[in-house]
Protein backbone atom coordinates (compact mmCIF):
# COMPACT_ATOMS: atom_id res chain seq x y z
CA UNK A 1 0.00 0.00 0.00
CA UNK A 2 2.56 2.23 0.72
CA UNK A 3 4.46 1.52 -2.15
CA UNK A 4 1.21 2.31 -4.52
CA UNK A 5 1.14 5.77 -2.28
CA UNK A 6 4.83 6.85 -3.16
CA UNK A 7 4.46 6.41 -7.31
CA UNK A 8 0.80 8.61 -6.95
CA UNK A 9 2.58 11.01 -4.99
CA UNK A 10 5.52 11.41 -7.24
CA UNK A 11 2.66 11.10 -10.37
CA UNK A 12 1.07 13.87 -8.61
CA UNK A 13 3.77 15.85 -7.82
CA UNK A 14 4.83 16.03 -12.09
CA UNK A 15 1.44 17.42 -12.78
CA UNK A 16 1.41 20.84 -13.04
CA UNK A 17 -1.90 23.03 -13.42
CA UNK A 18 -4.61 21.67 -15.54
CA UNK A 19 -2.87 17.90 -15.36
CA UNK A 20 -0.08 18.96 -17.44
CA UNK A 21 3.07 16.46 -16.91
CA UNK A 22 6.01 18.66 -15.83
CA UNK A 23 9.54 17.93 -17.09
CA UNK A 24 11.95 17.43 -14.23
CA UNK A 25 13.54 21.01 -14.89
CA UNK A 26 10.28 22.72 -13.95
CA UNK A 27 9.97 20.65 -11.13
CA UNK A 28 12.99 22.09 -9.84
CA UNK A 29 12.29 25.73 -10.80
CA UNK A 30 8.68 24.51 -8.81
CA UNK A 31 10.35 23.99 -5.87
CA UNK A 32 13.01 26.91 -6.45
CA UNK A 33 9.63 29.50 -6.47
CA UNK A 34 7.61 27.49 -3.22
CA UNK A 35 11.12 28.29 -0.97
CA UNK A 36 11.13 31.82 -2.35
CA UNK A 37 7.55 32.15 -1.69
CA UNK A 38 8.22 30.96 1.70
CA UNK A 39 11.18 33.38 2.41
CA UNK A 40 9.41 36.75 1.44
CA UNK A 41 6.56 36.04 4.05
CA UNK A 42 9.51 35.23 6.36
CA UNK A 43 10.14 37.73 9.38
CA UNK A 44 12.85 35.47 11.76
CA UNK A 45 16.35 36.85 10.65
CA UNK A 46 17.83 33.40 10.82
CA UNK A 47 15.45 31.75 9.17
CA UNK A 48 15.08 34.20 5.99
CA UNK A 49 19.23 33.76 5.79
CA UNK A 50 18.68 30.36 5.94
CA UNK A 51 16.20 29.83 2.86
CA UNK A 52 17.62 32.66 1.25
CA UNK A 53 21.04 30.19 0.76
CA UNK A 54 18.41 27.62 0.19
CA UNK A 55 17.23 29.50 -2.75
CA UNK A 56 20.77 30.63 -4.29
CA UNK A 57 21.76 26.82 -3.86
CA UNK A 58 18.45 25.84 -6.05
CA UNK A 59 18.93 28.23 -8.27
CA UNK A 60 22.55 27.35 -8.93
CA UNK A 61 21.39 23.70 -9.16
CA UNK A 62 19.04 24.87 -12.31
CA UNK A 63 19.93 23.56 -16.01
CA UNK A 64 19.34 25.93 -18.64
CA UNK A 65 15.38 24.76 -18.91
CA UNK A 66 14.85 24.73 -15.54
CA UNK A 67 16.13 28.71 -15.57
CA UNK A 68 13.92 29.75 -18.32
CA UNK A 69 10.99 27.88 -16.72
CA UNK A 70 12.07 29.97 -13.08
CA UNK A 71 11.87 33.16 -15.07
CA UNK A 72 8.38 32.81 -16.10
CA UNK A 73 7.33 31.95 -12.90
CA UNK A 74 9.06 35.19 -11.68
CA UNK A 75 6.81 36.72 -14.56
CA UNK A 76 3.38 35.46 -14.02
CA UNK A 77 3.65 34.80 -10.32
CA UNK A 78 5.52 37.44 -8.61
CA UNK A 79 3.89 40.39 -9.79
CA UNK A 80 2.05 43.44 -8.44
CA UNK A 81 -1.84 42.08 -7.58
CA UNK A 82 -3.59 44.17 -10.44
CA UNK A 83 -6.66 44.70 -8.32
CA UNK A 84 -4.67 45.91 -4.89
CA UNK A 85 -2.76 48.34 -6.85
CA UNK A 86 -6.37 49.86 -8.63
CA UNK A 87 -7.96 50.23 -5.08
CA UNK A 88 -4.85 51.69 -3.32
CA UNK A 89 -4.18 53.74 -6.30
CA UNK A 90 -8.19 55.32 -6.45
CA UNK A 91 -7.42 55.96 -2.54
CA UNK A 92 -4.56 57.92 -2.63
CA UNK A 93 -6.39 59.96 -5.74
CA UNK A 94 -9.10 60.69 -3.01
CA UNK A 95 -6.75 61.49 -0.66
CA UNK A 96 -2.96 61.75 -1.30
CA UNK A 97 -2.06 61.04 2.69
CA UNK A 98 1.38 59.88 3.38
CA UNK A 99 -0.04 56.81 4.66
CA UNK A 100 -2.27 56.44 1.44
CA UNK A 101 0.67 56.73 -0.70
CA UNK A 102 2.75 54.17 1.08
CA UNK A 103 0.12 51.75 0.73
CA UNK A 104 0.12 52.14 -2.82
CA UNK A 105 3.99 52.35 -3.23
CA UNK A 106 4.19 49.03 -1.29
CA UNK A 107 1.24 47.02 -3.12
CA UNK A 108 2.75 48.48 -6.44
CA UNK A 109 6.29 47.02 -6.00
CA UNK A 110 6.58 43.46 -7.29
CA UNK A 111 7.08 40.74 -4.76
CA UNK A 112 9.83 39.72 -7.12
CA UNK A 113 11.45 42.37 -6.11
CA UNK A 114 11.88 41.48 -2.72
CA UNK A 115 13.34 38.56 -3.84
CA UNK A 116 15.86 39.64 -5.30
CA UNK A 117 16.97 41.36 -2.36
CA UNK A 118 16.32 38.58 0.10
CA UNK A 119 18.45 36.33 -2.29
CA UNK A 120 21.06 39.18 -2.53
CA UNK A 121 21.42 38.93 1.49
CA UNK A 122 22.72 35.42 0.92
CA UNK A 123 26.63 34.22 0.46
CA UNK A 124 27.03 34.38 -2.87
CA UNK A 125 24.10 36.08 -3.71
CA UNK A 126 24.94 39.43 -5.38
CA UNK A 127 27.33 37.09 -7.88
CA UNK A 128 24.19 34.48 -8.14
CA UNK A 129 21.92 37.22 -9.27
CA UNK A 130 24.63 38.88 -11.65
CA UNK A 131 24.92 35.57 -13.64
CA UNK A 132 20.69 35.23 -12.91
CA UNK A 133 20.76 38.15 -15.13
CA UNK A 134 22.77 37.75 -17.66
CA UNK A 135 20.73 34.46 -18.59
CA UNK A 136 17.52 36.43 -18.32
CA UNK A 137 18.82 38.83 -21.07
CA UNK A 138 19.21 36.00 -23.02
CA UNK A 139 15.56 35.02 -22.43
CA UNK A 140 14.13 38.28 -23.11
CA UNK A 141 15.14 38.20 -26.60
CA UNK A 142 12.85 34.68 -26.91
CA UNK A 143 10.15 35.82 -24.66
CA UNK A 144 9.14 39.60 -24.61
CA UNK A 145 7.27 39.27 -21.31
CA UNK A 146 10.47 38.44 -19.24
CA UNK A 147 11.02 42.21 -19.85
CA UNK A 148 9.27 43.62 -17.00
CA UNK A 149 11.69 41.03 -14.09
CA UNK A 150 14.49 42.12 -16.65
CA UNK A 151 13.51 45.77 -15.45
CA UNK A 152 12.77 45.32 -11.90
CA UNK A 153 16.45 43.56 -11.43
CA UNK A 154 18.21 46.48 -13.12
CA UNK A 155 15.94 48.41 -10.92
CA UNK A 156 17.89 47.31 -7.80
CA UNK A 157 21.29 47.12 -9.88
CA UNK A 158 21.20 50.31 -9.96
CA UNK A 159 20.70 51.28 -6.52
CA UNK A 160 23.77 48.46 -5.28
CA UNK A 161 25.88 49.22 -8.10
CA UNK A 162 25.76 52.95 -8.04
CA UNK A 163 29.11 55.07 -7.59
CA UNK A 164 28.96 55.35 -3.64
CA UNK A 165 29.24 52.06 -3.58
CA UNK A 166 32.44 51.60 -5.77
CA UNK A 167 35.84 51.67 -5.38
CA UNK A 168 38.38 52.60 -7.49
CA UNK A 169 41.88 50.45 -7.85
CA UNK A 170 45.23 51.07 -9.86
CA UNK A 171 45.95 47.84 -11.43
CA UNK A 172 49.83 47.05 -11.65
CA UNK A 173 52.12 43.95 -11.33
CA UNK A 174 51.12 43.56 -7.76
CA UNK A 175 47.59 43.71 -7.53
CA UNK A 176 47.27 39.82 -7.17
CA UNK A 177 47.60 36.89 -9.67
CA UNK A 178 43.58 36.28 -9.48
CA UNK A 179 42.71 39.96 -10.40
CA UNK A 180 45.69 39.87 -13.56
CA UNK A 181 44.24 36.78 -14.85
CA UNK A 182 40.89 38.38 -15.05
CA UNK A 183 42.14 41.27 -17.05
CA UNK A 184 43.70 38.91 -19.28
CA UNK A 185 40.39 37.11 -19.87
CA UNK A 186 37.85 39.70 -20.00
CA UNK A 187 39.68 42.50 -22.23
CA UNK A 188 37.34 43.24 -24.99
CA UNK A 189 39.12 45.54 -27.08
CA UNK A 190 42.52 44.44 -27.85
CA UNK A 191 43.10 40.89 -26.68
CA UNK A 192 46.66 40.15 -23.71
CA UNK A 193 48.76 37.82 -25.21
CA UNK A 194 49.63 36.29 -21.85
CA UNK A 195 51.32 37.89 -18.57
CA UNK A 196 54.53 39.48 -21.00
CA UNK A 197 51.73 41.46 -22.76
CA UNK A 198 50.53 42.12 -19.46
CA UNK A 199 53.17 43.16 -17.77
CA UNK A 200 53.79 46.11 -20.81
CA UNK A 201 50.81 47.36 -20.09
CA UNK A 202 51.18 48.09 -16.35
CA UNK A 203 55.12 49.22 -16.88
CA UNK A 204 55.37 53.25 -15.61
CA UNK A 205 54.28 54.28 -18.81
CA UNK A 206 50.99 53.04 -18.47
CA UNK A 207 48.28 52.78 -16.19
CA UNK A 208 45.18 50.42 -15.83
CA UNK A 209 42.39 51.57 -13.38
CA UNK A 210 39.16 48.95 -12.51
CA UNK A 211 36.16 49.92 -10.35
CA UNK A 212 35.65 46.83 -7.64
CA UNK A 213 32.13 46.80 -5.62
CA UNK A 214 32.50 45.47 -1.35
CA UNK A 215 30.28 42.43 -2.88
CA UNK A 216 32.34 41.33 -5.52
CA UNK A 217 36.31 42.33 -3.67
CA UNK A 218 38.05 39.82 -6.47
CA UNK A 219 35.94 40.97 -9.41
CA UNK A 220 37.00 43.51 -11.68
CA UNK A 221 33.17 45.56 -12.82
CA UNK A 222 35.16 47.54 -15.64
CA UNK A 223 38.67 48.62 -16.17
CA UNK A 224 40.62 51.20 -18.61
CA UNK A 225 44.11 51.10 -19.74
CA UNK A 226 45.60 53.98 -20.36
CA UNK A 227 49.14 54.61 -21.96
CA UNK A 228 51.23 58.46 -22.05
CA UNK A 229 52.34 59.37 -24.59
CA UNK A 230 53.33 62.50 -26.32
CA UNK A 231 50.73 63.51 -28.71
CA UNK A 232 47.58 62.53 -30.11
CA UNK A 233 47.79 58.66 -31.26
CA UNK A 234 46.62 57.77 -34.66
CA UNK A 235 47.90 54.59 -34.66
CA UNK A 236 47.39 51.66 -32.29
CA UNK A 237 49.93 49.40 -33.01
CA UNK A 238 53.05 51.27 -30.76
CA UNK A 239 50.73 51.07 -28.02
CA UNK A 240 50.44 47.72 -28.20
CA UNK A 241 53.71 46.97 -28.99
CA UNK A 242 55.51 44.35 -26.20
CA UNK A 243 59.11 45.44 -27.31
CA UNK A 244 58.58 49.27 -27.37
CA UNK A 245 60.74 51.61 -25.38
CA UNK A 246 59.52 52.59 -21.73
CA UNK A 247 58.40 56.18 -21.98
CA UNK A 248 58.94 59.03 -18.82
CA UNK A 249 55.53 59.61 -17.68
CA UNK A 250 56.13 62.82 -16.16
CA UNK A 251 57.49 64.16 -19.61
CA UNK A 252 54.30 62.83 -21.70
CA UNK A 253 51.75 65.34 -22.84
CA UNK A 254 48.81 63.32 -23.53
CA UNK A 255 46.97 60.48 -21.40
CA UNK A 256 45.41 58.02 -24.46
CA UNK A 257 42.31 55.83 -22.78
CA UNK A 258 42.97 53.01 -25.41
CA UNK A 259 40.76 50.01 -24.12
CA UNK A 260 38.08 50.25 -21.89
CA UNK A 261 35.94 46.87 -21.25
CA UNK A 262 32.83 45.58 -19.18
CA UNK A 263 33.67 43.08 -17.05
CA UNK A 264 30.16 41.63 -15.87
CA UNK A 265 27.50 40.82 -18.54
CA UNK A 266 24.80 40.99 -16.01
CA UNK A 267 25.34 44.87 -15.52
CA UNK A 268 24.68 45.27 -18.79
CA UNK A 269 22.83 49.03 -19.07
CA UNK A 270 24.05 49.71 -15.72
CA UNK A 271 26.20 53.17 -16.19
CA UNK A 272 29.05 53.65 -13.85
CA UNK A 273 31.98 53.86 -17.22
CA UNK A 274 31.58 57.61 -17.22
CA UNK A 275 32.55 58.22 -13.70
CA UNK A 276 35.39 55.91 -14.17
CA UNK A 277 36.94 57.69 -16.95
CA UNK A 278 36.33 61.09 -14.88
CA UNK A 279 37.97 59.83 -12.33
CA UNK A 280 41.03 58.39 -13.66
CA UNK A 281 41.07 61.37 -15.77
CA UNK A 282 41.07 63.72 -12.64
CA UNK A 283 43.45 61.57 -10.06
CA UNK A 284 46.08 61.65 -13.12
CA UNK A 285 45.84 65.10 -13.66
CA UNK A 286 46.63 65.88 -10.01
CA UNK A 287 49.31 62.85 -10.18
CA UNK A 288 50.70 64.31 -13.40
CA UNK A 289 50.33 67.83 -14.04
CA UNK A 290 52.31 67.40 -17.00
CA UNK A 291 49.72 65.86 -18.85
CA UNK A 292 48.12 68.36 -21.21
CA UNK A 293 45.27 66.22 -22.93
CA UNK A 294 43.18 63.19 -22.49
CA UNK A 295 42.05 61.55 -25.14
CA UNK A 296 41.15 57.86 -26.48
CA UNK A 297 41.73 55.54 -29.57
CA UNK A 298 38.62 54.25 -29.74
CA UNK A 299 37.00 51.52 -32.12
CA UNK A 300 33.82 51.98 -34.16
CA UNK A 301 32.04 48.44 -33.93
CA UNK A 302 29.14 49.62 -35.82
CA UNK A 303 30.39 50.95 -39.13
CA UNK A 304 30.18 48.54 -41.29
CA UNK A 305 27.16 47.29 -40.73
CA UNK A 306 25.54 50.91 -41.28
CA UNK A 307 27.48 51.22 -44.68
CA UNK A 308 26.20 48.05 -45.68
CA UNK A 309 22.53 48.86 -45.04
CA UNK A 310 23.17 52.72 -46.13
CA UNK A 311 24.81 51.78 -49.36
CA UNK A 312 22.15 49.09 -50.11
CA UNK A 313 19.73 51.81 -49.55
CA UNK A 314 21.00 54.28 -52.25
CA UNK A 315 20.21 54.00 -56.05
CA UNK A 316 23.26 53.33 -58.39
CA UNK A 317 25.38 53.31 -55.27
CA UNK A 318 27.62 50.67 -57.23
CA UNK A 319 27.29 51.30 -60.90
CA UNK A 320 30.66 53.67 -61.60
CA UNK A 321 34.25 52.05 -61.24
CA UNK A 322 35.07 53.22 -57.94
CA UNK A 323 31.46 52.92 -56.16
CA UNK A 324 31.69 49.10 -57.26
CA UNK A 325 35.38 48.95 -55.38
CA UNK A 326 33.63 50.78 -52.19
CA UNK A 327 30.50 48.10 -52.44
CA UNK A 328 32.83 45.34 -52.82
CA UNK A 329 34.87 46.28 -49.63
CA UNK A 330 31.77 47.13 -48.04
CA UNK A 331 30.67 44.02 -48.19
CA UNK A 332 34.06 42.05 -47.66
CA UNK A 333 34.71 42.20 -43.58
CA UNK A 334 38.44 40.75 -44.75
CA UNK A 335 38.71 43.29 -46.95
CA UNK A 336 41.34 46.01 -47.29
CA UNK A 337 40.37 48.84 -48.00
CA UNK A 338 42.56 50.56 -50.80
CA UNK A 339 44.05 53.98 -50.36
CA UNK A 340 41.59 55.31 -53.48
CA UNK A 341 38.61 54.78 -51.11
CA UNK A 342 40.07 56.40 -48.15
CA UNK A 343 38.07 59.76 -48.72
CA UNK A 344 34.93 57.79 -48.92
CA UNK A 345 35.21 55.81 -46.03
CA UNK A 346 36.44 58.43 -43.85
CA UNK A 347 33.14 61.04 -45.20
CA UNK A 348 30.90 58.09 -44.32
CA UNK A 349 32.47 57.59 -40.72
CA UNK A 350 32.44 60.94 -39.78
CA UNK A 351 28.44 61.13 -41.43
CA UNK A 352 28.17 57.70 -39.33
CA UNK A 353 29.40 59.51 -36.09
CA UNK A 354 27.74 62.64 -36.44
CA UNK A 355 24.50 62.36 -38.09
CA UNK A 356 23.60 58.59 -37.09
CA UNK A 357 21.08 58.19 -34.42
CA UNK A 358 19.07 55.02 -32.45
CA UNK A 359 16.49 57.11 -30.46
CA UNK A 360 18.23 59.96 -28.78
CA UNK A 361 21.37 58.24 -28.91
CA UNK A 362 24.10 58.55 -31.36
CA UNK A 363 23.82 54.73 -33.43
CA UNK A 364 27.81 53.91 -32.58
CA UNK A 365 27.48 52.29 -28.88
CA UNK A 366 31.39 53.65 -28.15
CA UNK A 367 30.13 56.69 -30.06
CA UNK A 368 27.41 56.70 -27.53
CA UNK A 369 29.48 56.01 -24.61
CA UNK A 370 32.40 59.00 -24.96
CA UNK A 371 29.74 61.29 -26.52
CA UNK A 372 27.80 60.74 -23.92
CA UNK A 373 30.14 61.48 -21.07
CA UNK A 374 30.83 65.03 -22.59
CA UNK A 375 33.48 64.11 -25.22
CA UNK A 376 34.84 65.86 -28.54
CA UNK A 377 35.24 63.65 -31.67
CA UNK A 378 38.65 64.99 -32.91
CA UNK A 379 39.81 63.09 -35.50
CA UNK A 380 39.58 59.92 -37.79
CA UNK A 381 42.53 57.42 -38.03
CA UNK A 382 43.13 55.80 -41.02
CA UNK A 383 44.65 51.88 -41.45
CA UNK A 384 44.78 53.06 -37.12
CA UNK A 385 44.69 48.90 -36.42
CA UNK A 386 44.24 46.45 -39.09
CA UNK A 387 44.00 43.50 -37.05
CA UNK A 388 40.94 41.23 -38.69
CA UNK A 389 38.23 42.10 -35.72
CA UNK A 390 39.07 46.08 -36.27
CA UNK A 391 39.06 45.84 -40.43
CA UNK A 392 35.55 44.06 -40.19
CA UNK A 393 34.25 46.14 -37.56
CA UNK A 394 35.16 49.91 -39.07
CA UNK A 395 38.04 48.76 -42.21
CA UNK A 396 41.16 49.21 -39.83
CA UNK A 397 40.28 52.88 -39.02
CA UNK A 398 39.80 54.32 -35.62
CA UNK A 399 39.08 57.79 -33.98
CA UNK A 400 39.98 59.86 -31.10
CA UNK A 401 37.77 61.24 -28.54
CA UNK A 402 38.91 64.18 -26.74
CA UNK A 403 38.19 64.76 -22.77
CA UNK A 404 38.65 68.51 -22.01
CA UNK A 405 37.42 68.65 -18.51
CA UNK A 406 36.72 72.50 -18.51
CA UNK A 407 34.39 71.47 -21.47
CA UNK A 408 32.70 68.03 -20.65
CA UNK A 409 29.68 69.22 -19.15
CA UNK A 410 28.66 72.03 -21.94
CA UNK A 411 29.57 68.94 -24.86
CA UNK A 412 27.01 66.52 -22.20
CA UNK A 413 24.46 69.01 -22.43
CA UNK A 414 24.94 69.57 -26.52
CA UNK A 415 25.10 65.55 -26.69
CA UNK A 416 21.93 64.58 -24.27
CA UNK A 417 19.35 68.13 -24.44
CA UNK A 418 19.73 69.02 -28.33
CA UNK A 419 21.32 65.92 -29.78
CA UNK A 420 24.22 67.42 -31.37
CA UNK A 421 27.98 65.73 -31.41
CA UNK A 422 30.23 68.15 -30.50
CA UNK A 423 33.08 67.31 -33.13
CA UNK A 424 36.34 69.43 -34.59
CA UNK A 425 36.23 70.97 -37.79
CA UNK A 426 38.07 68.64 -39.73
CA UNK A 427 35.57 65.60 -38.63
CA UNK A 428 32.47 68.07 -40.23
CA UNK A 429 34.05 68.70 -43.26
CA UNK A 430 34.81 65.28 -43.85
CA UNK A 431 31.01 64.81 -42.93
CA UNK A 432 29.79 67.22 -45.36
CA UNK A 433 32.14 65.71 -47.90
CA UNK A 434 29.52 62.58 -48.39
CA UNK A 435 26.09 65.55 -47.47
CA UNK A 436 25.33 64.80 -51.44
CA UNK A 437 24.59 61.09 -51.19
CA UNK A 438 22.30 61.05 -48.43
CA UNK A 439 20.52 64.28 -49.11
CA UNK A 440 17.10 64.08 -50.35
CA UNK A 441 16.37 64.27 -54.18
CA UNK A 442 15.85 67.83 -55.42
CA UNK A 443 12.49 68.72 -56.79
CA UNK A 444 12.86 69.33 -60.44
Amino acid sequence: MSTTRSILERILGSLGAGGIVRSRAERRADRLAGVLRTLISERGEASGAALARRAVALYRGLDTAGRAHFFRLLASEFSPDRELVLAAAEAYHRDPSPANLATLQRVAEPPRQEIFRRMNMAPGGTAMLLELRRELLDEVRRDAALAAVDHDLTHLLNSWFNRGFLELRRIDWHTPAAILEKLIAYEAVHEIHGFPDLKRRLERDRRCFAFFHPALPEEPLIFVEVAFVNELPADVAPILAMESAIGDAKRARCAVFYSITSCQPGLRGVSFGNFLIKQVAEDLHKELPNLKLFATLSPVPGLRGWAREALRALPGAGDDGLGKELVAVVNDPAAIAPEALRETLEGLMAWYLTRTWSGQHAADPVARFHLGNGARLERINWQADMGPKARAQSFGMMVNYVYDLEQVEQNHEEYVNRRRVVASGAIERQAKSVEELFAPPRAI
